[in-house]
């Protein structure tokens, strides 16, 4: 492909975070032709989808290959720890995304914990185990509540915080030896419990290059209040105004950059989203956790108060070219809610219809996350989280009053929405 010839590229993945990168796509003067593997009838509105699944590695490079993609943008986690963006390259095929060493990351929470406390990075005291019985053991001398995760990828939802010693003792029963989350339970990770207002920080990584993208917050809790069981996210919302300015230039100080180095010195040639959890603590800002790619749902506040071409900064990051590039950000807020199935993240109904109104307002989207066509060609709810109502305001009120107003003209029967996204931003902005 030459400089100025408009790019093919391929979305991989079927959630909201991949309609939200293949929304950039379409967007982006860069690009010519946009397709999406496997995609959602979100995606399909715009662009061809081909049923390939995110993890099969052999048919993605196939489809790839056949479908003369430039430019492989890979939304989920698990292709790039199976090494997808290594068998890409190995054909010659640009993509944004980690190598399955980098992927290791956030396929590996203990690989993590000793990448942070090697280079010093602020974190929570840990240790890890294979077997409940040394597990247990270690438990009755440690103070609660108590974090437990499972080692490997569990979809978001291996963390479980234990009130009590009879809980994390049943926990890690629960994980070790009956298999709670298949094999990213093997081996558990048990960490301090920390304490404070939880953020995260996106950071587009060159090698040694970054670029730190706008402050969010995510709701992981099912209810509203902050409580329930954890999710994949039940909404978000950027700018996260808790982070001040001399805060951020700390997080970059003493986080940021010493993570980027580390991995680097790791021997790791990261390019890709550097996703930083953190917990905002009276003792200062500390690491809960890394992951190797956007976050869902924070990419759909993130990428749309972009005023830079997403694509084009994911394209300088692939090419090692990100330090030529000047990223802009849009004065405005943007929320996120999420439309969900009752029941998540528990059990719940799947092949419902869904209804929409005919069209959203200005600066309104709504990205599909888990949702299928039926035989008739309905959109049906197909997971738990079903659909992301994103707006963008001029303040964190105007977009909240926007997303939810949007919310209520959606429907289908076991809908279910936490209508307190940013709660604590709007109370601090009153």
């Amino acid at each position: 492909m030459s400089e100025n010839t408009p790019l093919t590229a391929l979305v991989v993945g079927s959630g909201g975070r991949e309609h939200t990168l293949a929304t950039a796509c379409v967007n982006s003067p860069l690009v010519g032709r946009v397709i999406a593997a496997p995609g959602n009838p979100g995606i399909a509105q715009d662009c061809e989808c081909f049923d390939v699944a995110a993890d099969n590695i052999e048919g993605l490079v196939t489809l790839a290959e056949e479908q003369k993609a430039d430019f492989v943008i890979v939304g989920p986690e698990v292709p790039l720890t199976l090494g997808l963006v290594d068998q890409l390259q190995a054909k010659g095929i640009l993509a944004y995304g980690p190598k399955a060493d980098g992927a290791r990351l956030e396929g590996s929470k203990n690989f993590t914990k000793e990448v942070l406390l090697k280079n010093n990075i602020p974190t929570g005291a840990a240790a890890s185990f294979t077997e409940s019985a040394a597990a247990i053991e270690y438990l009755q001398t440690a103070s609660m509540p108590i974090v437990l995760k499972a080692d490997g990828l569990a979809a978001g939802k291996g963390v479980i915080i234990a009130q009590d010693l009879d809980e994390a003792t049943k926990t890690v029963k629960d994980m070790i030896d009956g298999g709670a989350f298949g094999e990213a339970s093997k081996e558990v990770l048990i960490e301090e419990c920390l304490f404070g207002e939880e953020t995260s920080i996106h950071v587009i990584v060159s090698g040694k290059d970054y670029v730190v993208l706008p402050t969010s917050q995510d709701h992981k809790q099912a209810y509203e209040g902050d409580v329930g069981p954890n999710t994949g996210g039940m909404g978000a919302y950027s700018p996260a105004d808790l982070i001040s300015d001399e805060l951020m230039a700390q997080i970059e100080n003493e986080i940021v950059k010493p993570s980027v180095e580390g991995i680097a010195a790791e021997g790791i040639d990261f390019r890709g989203t550097l996703f930083i959890g953190l917990m905002i603590t009276k003792s200062g800002p500390k690491v809960l956790e890394f992951n190797t790619r956007f976050g869902d749902p924070e990419t759909q506040v993130l990428l749309t108060r972009l005023e830079t071409d997403p694509v084009e900064i994911m394209l300088a990051a692939a090419k090692s070219e990100l330090d030529q590039l000047e990223v802009k950000v849009k004065d405005d807020y943007a929320m996120v809610v999420v439309l969900a199935s009752d029941g998540y993240p528990g059990s719940y109904p799947k092949g419902e219809v869904i209804t929409f109104p005919e069209s959203a307002g200005e600066n309104e989207v709504v990205f599909h996350a888990g949702t299928k066509y039926d035989a008739e060609k309905n959109v049906t709810t197909n997971g738990g989280r079903v659909l992301g109502v994103t707006a963008l305001g001029a303040d964190l009120k105007t977009a909240a009053d926007k997303a939810y107003a949007l919310c209520d003209k959606i429907d289908f029967k076991s809908k279910y929405l936490r209508r307190d996204i940013g709660f604590k931003e709007l109370n601090r902005q009153k």
